[in-house]
């Protein structure tokens, strides 16, 4: 049969459906690049937020009308039909629906006829998953969490944590730099959590990682702030490790300790600046990334001051800001909601001092001879390199090789990336 997939969402979810493409290709099904000439249409859906969900329900309620006109089936896969299966089933009752859970039966539903849902059950840890572009390779080391936070949907897509074992990782990452990969990227909804379901942690695996033969470098995803607390000393000590890239993603989402007691988020802030100031102790170059939520419920005047004193404090290299965001079956949803002008106004105040900090921080770069490591095509014919610290280098050469390692110059910088041209 002749598939057409659409892939949304986190790293997590886009090599899920990198893998349900595989099986369908192994099995004699073919990839077609327009939904109109499918007999099966796959929309691997996120539904993190609320404009997010828009999007979703838009572009089903699109390929909803092309599987009615062409006789097609349509499937829905990934966060939405677990988390919101009501939403699925309100714009698309004839669509089959598969849950993250379940993405390794993409072939029982494409092939048995009618209507299929699958929704429930735990997902396996017998396959990971691998996500291959470019020169990057994203490698899931974990599903599910540990946390509940308040206002996050996630927990019901992805559940409880079910860790992969570091055996499988390893043999998936030598997979990866055999196959070209550069940069593995360890992604999970919390790296920090991975292993407390096997008995070890963290900092084992990625022990085992940087002893994999091969010239890569080691992004580690994202990591709550609570758990890299517990492994702080041994994580600072494999940072050092050459293999891994200085790179620091550890959410704050509130400058604020009763924000962050009302989010549930499990740390105080002086726990968090604890660990921003002993990875920059210990590994100056660390690039400190983190992510912030305005207008969460409870957030008051104070709190946000509080917020925006913390990032003029550690000023972070990058923060990834959203406004709060509803979302449904959630704690936050049944707590007093800020209203949107304010929420608005504050965005306006957290993005104009993030911009001003990230600009002067990268500005000391300008002038700078640094190596670095180039991983995927950009556009305007440009290739897209990382420093040490992981911070984009921008590259006016499409004729630099992916996994090249070279010496650039730093000409000039944006507040999101850095400028350079090749030394020959």
């Amino acid at each position: 049969m002749k598939v057409y997939l659409e892939n949304y969402g986190c790293p997590l979810n886009k090599a899920d459906g990198h893998y349900m493409l595989n099986l369908l290709l192994s099995r004699g099904h073919t990839l077609v690049e327009n939904p109109e000439k499918a007999d099966v249409i796959i929309i691997n859906t996120c539904t993190v937020r609320k404009d997010t969900e828009n999007r979703m329900v838009k572009r089903i309620v699109r390929l909803r009308k092309t599987a009615l006109k062409n006789n097609a089936k349509l499937i829905v896969a990934g966060c939405m039909p677990k988390a919101q299966p009501y939403l699925v089933m309100r714009y698309a009752p004839e669509a089959s629906m598969l849950s993250p859970q379940n993405y390794d039966k993409i072939l029982c539903v494409v092939e048995k006829p009618g209507k299929v849902v699958l929704l429930k059950g735990e997902r396996r840890t017998d396959i990971v998953p691998m996500f291959f572009e470019n020169a990057v390779a994203a490698i899931p080391i974990a599903e599910g969490c540990v946390g509940n936070c308040s206002y996050c949907i996630v927990k019901l897509a992805r559940g409880k944590l079910r860790s992969y074992p570091p055996k499988l990782i390893i043999e998936k990452v030598r997979e990866a730099v055999e196959k070209g990969a550069v940069e593995i990227d360890l992604t999970a909804q919390d790296t920090a959590a991975y292993g407390l379901d096997l008995g070890i942690r963290l900092t084992d695996l990625l022990r085992e990682v940087v002893k994999v033969n091969g010239n890569f470098m080691v992004r580690v995803g994202m990591m709550n702030p609570n758990l890299a607390y517990e492994i702080l000393d041994d994580l600072i000590e494999i940072y050092k490790h050459p293999k891994i890239f200085k790179f620091l993603h550890i959410p704050l989402q509130s400058g604020d300790n009763r924000v962050l007691k009302i989010m549930n988020r499990g740390y105080t802030i002086e726990e968090f600046k604890e660990i921003v100031y002993e990875f920059r102790r210990k590994i100056p170059e660390i690039n400190v990334t983190t992510d912030i939520i305005v207008g969460h419920p409870g957030e008051d005047e104070e709190a946000f001051q509080n917020t925006l004193n913390i990032v003029k404090e550690l000023e972070f290299d990058r923060i990834h800001i959203a406004a709060y965001s509803l979302r449904p079956h959630t704690a936050s949803a049944s707590m007093k909601q800020i209203p949107s002008y304010i929420v608005k106004e504050r965005l306006k105040k957290i993005v104009k001092l993030m911009e001003k900090i990230a600009f002067r921080k990268l500005r000391a770069y300008v002038g700078k001879t640094v190596n670095v490591l180039v991983t995927e095509k950009g556009r305007n014919r440009t290739v897209i390199a990382r420093t040490v610290n992981y911070h984009p280098v921008v590259i006016f050469d499409p004729s630099i090789k992916l996994g090249s390692l070279v010496k650039v110059r730093i000409i000039d910088n944006t507040f999101y990336d850095l400028r350079g041209e090749k030394i020959c």
